[in-house]
């Protein structure tokens, strides 16, 4: 998994797109620690962390997922992935983790407006953590779903758009029916934006995130077969 990790993480900084990535997101904690901070005059940043990772993730997830499986299939090294002797399951692993990796390292970069803060209040680290906490939890199921999306086909851009309505409607899912209400990926962060911990929320992204990585895992295994 480790070769993996470091092959993905050069994909992105070797090229622009861990730092448009990157870019993106910090413009995105500024916004939102503008409207949500700065034009309230308060000190708690879990409205920042709330709005951020609710159209944040939205932009960043699809150009960090929508080459990890498609790019390869397109340009036909995959054929070299899936006759390595690493397995299927470190494979995705490693592509996964090194996404996280570019999130962890913009959302470190966020504690700058922690700091800012500080000069004119006492904002509360714990709540910071927890938001972060919760933030990385979230990251990892929505980079879930679009690692899914780029197994199941040799397109980016459609790769990209599956993610894409998927986190756009998964936002609107209660509005659907009241029946998923508290079971939509925001609802399930909204307890960490507040500085609370969930256990059962920790674990419906968990569980959440194991499903869509096991459903990579199978496709990828069973085009393993295939070859």
């Amino acid at each position: 998994m480790k070769a993996i990790l470091k092959k993905e993480l050069k994909s992105y900084f070797l090229s622009p797109i861990g730092y448009v990535v990157m870019g993106i997101f910090l413009f995105c904690f500024s916004v939102f620690f503008f409207l949500t901070v700065l034009t309230s005059g308060t000190v708690d940043l879990g409205a920042l962390y709330y709005y951020t990772a609710l159209y944040g993730l939205i932009i960043i997830v699809p150009i960090l997922t929508m080459r990890m499986f498609a790019e390869e299939r397109k340009n036909g090294t995959e054929q070299l992935l899936l006759t390595s002797p690493i397995s299927m399951v470190k494979v995705v692993l490693g592509k996964l983790m090194a996404a996280l990796s570019v999130i962890i390292i913009t959302l470190l970069m966020s504690f700058l407006f922690f700091f800012i803060v500080s000069f004119f209040g006492k904002p509360s680290i714990t709540s910071v953590l927890v938001a972060m906490l919760g933030f990385i939890l979230i990251s990892i199921a929505a980079l879930s779903v679009g690692m899914f999306a780029s197994s199941l086909t040799e397109n980016q851009i459609i790769a990209g758009v599956i993610t894409v309505a998927f986190l756009i409607i998964s936002i609107f899912l209660a509005d659907i029916s009241s029946l998923f209400s508290g079971f939509t990926l925001i609802d399930l962060y909204a307890s960490f934006a507040q500085g609370v911990i969930s256990i059962e929320n920790i674990i419906s992204l968990v569980l959440f995130s194991m499903v869509f990585i096991s459903f990579t895992i199978i496709v990828m295994q069973r085009r393993k077969m295939v070859k």
